[in-house]
């Protein structure tokens, strides 16, 4: 399957402009001046180019870029920092199935997709109608395999699939689909779940104990960038700070 990504690209000037945009758009908006996206894809990515006088650079548009910039939402979004740790230690790699239940605008579901490459999937759940035109658009604008399945329900009577190797949960109430979750899951599979407050922590560690989940762990994760001026290296001024829990468990065989 052809990229979305592979007909956009990345313009930036370097300091604080930063742009992503589609080489088949007839006109192209920059601060200095119009370009067409026939003149963009003319040029070969990794060079540079000039604008009435300014200077700007040319990248291939990769999938950060375009969560970051192009990608339309109506909720807020998994930060990367959470979407990269939620990958590595639930060990989801390429050829895995894998379920979420919370699309919102699809984030995650992209980097899952990603990351399971083309023999694997990706089952994702929203029940909110109002955000499936959203979604669907930007899994078209921003995918690279034919491997997504977003499914238009609630997951609270269950979840269709069986023997999933890892399962998100991003919802406003996750204790009431743990138990779902737990039936989809193959025996050893890993759960994540994001929740913003303590409460919800508070709340959801019992139901996995009951649940018969175990290696229980709960993380909140801070990023913070740096300045690169070698003669003033020093962090950011601002920074996104308190985003969500991570809370992980695994998939214990019942001893009931």
């Amino acid at each position: 399957m052809t990229s979305g990504l592979e007909t956009k690209r990345m313009i930036t000037d370097g300091k604080k402009f930063k742009k992503v945009v589609d080489l088949k758009a007839d006109q192209i908006q920059l601060p200095t001046g119009i370009m067409t996206g026939k003149e963009i894809n003319d040029m070969t990515p990794g060079s540079s180019f000039y604008v009435n006088k300014k200077k700007y650079f040319l990248f291939e548009c990769t999938l950060a870029d375009f969560l970051d910039k192009k990608l339309e939402r109506k909720t807020q979004i998994m930060y990367p920092k959470e979407i990269g740790y939620l990958i590595y230690n639930l060990d989801i790699s390429p050829g895995d199935v894998v379920g979420e239940a919370g699309t919102g605008s699809g984030a995650m579901t992209l980097s899952l997709s990603r990351t399971v490459g083309t023999d694997g999937k990706v089952y994702t759940y929203e029940e909110r109608d109002d955000f499936i035109k959203n979604i669907t658009k930007n899994i078209s604008k921003g995918t690279k395999f034919d491997n997504i399945n977003l499914k238009n329900r609630s997951i609270d009577n269950g979840i269709d699939e069986r023997d999933l190797d890892a399962f998100i949960i991003d919802l406003p109430e996750p204790c009431n689909v743990i138990k779902q979750v737990r039936e989809a899951l193959k025996p050893s599979g890993n759960l994540g779940i994001l929740v913003p407050t303590y409460n919800q922590v508070s709340d959801v560690i019992p139901v996995l104990k009951e649940n018969e989940f175990f290696l229980i762990e709960i993380v909140e994760l801070m990023a913070r960038r740096l300045k690169h001026n070698p003669n003033r290296l020093r962090p950011e001024d601002t920074m996104i700070g308190h985003t969500g829990y991570l809370i992980l468990a695994r998939k214990l065989v019942s001893e009931k």
